[in-house]
């Protein structure tokens, strides 16, 4: 008996179909990494659709606009750091300060990683806020509001456990964390350096004794 032979077929693979939210979720990644190197101005459409690989009339239909993408884009690399703060300042095993720290070595690494390409979203937006959509100026806010939070609980733990100054105000010094926090990022990248994160936090710690 002859048996037919079946052969491969050269040349690419079959296409499979994307799925529309895996295509969403692609379009935000690609977006997010663009936003943090290039931020909101400077970032057009096109090159982030370039990256995922599909055509702009895809990107219409997941998105109003390119403001409705931004405040998206914002919103889940507001998730995404509220987990990683709440990973490194509810983790009792470590004492408050040091959970602080922790999060700050893991910003380190996190810069050199990506060669200092790569800034904090909120920090590169609050830079060119006079030229992003008002809609975005609230939106931002309460983001850095949520992350103050955070860290001034961390403080108030500090402060009952007589790890800082009993006359301290944890609000006021959480705020004061982010405004030089994001200071401290803008320099790093500038000098391809975490030197002014350690100068920074090193300074913020030694206040928190007087």
């Amino acid at each position: 008996m002859i048996t037919k032979q079946t052969t491969t077929r050269r040349g690419r693979p079959p296409k499979i179909a994307r799925d529309s939210q895996d295509t969403k979720a692609e379009l935000l990644r690609s977006g997010l990494e663009l936003l943090t190197k290039q931020g909101f101005t400077s970032s057009g459409i096109d090159s982030i659709l370039k990256k995922v690989g599909v055509p702009k009339g895809s990107f219409y239909h997941y998105f109003d606009s390119k403001e409705a993408f931004g405040r998206e884009v914002i919103n889940n690399y507001a998730s995404y750091f509220e987990k990683k703060l709440n990973t490194h300042l509810l983790n009792t095993a470590y004492k408050p300060l040091e959970r602080l720290a922790n999060f700050v070595n893991d910003a380190k690494l996190g810069m050199a990683q990506y060669q200092f390409e790569r800034g904090c979203l909120i920090g590169n937006l609050e830079q060119e806020v006079t030229l992003l959509p008002v809609s975005f100026r609230t939106q931002l806010a309460a983001v850095l509001s949520d992350w103050q939070s955070q860290v001034a609980t961390c403080l108030e733990e500090a402060l009952n456990n007589g790890d800082i100054c009993k006359t301290a105000n944890c609000t006021v010094l959480s705020e004061l964390f982010w405004i030089g926090w994001e200071g401290a990022v803008s320099r790093a990248r500038l000098v391809q350096d975490t030197k002014p994160l350690d100068i920074f936090f090193n300074h913020f710690i030694n206040s928190l004794s007087k």
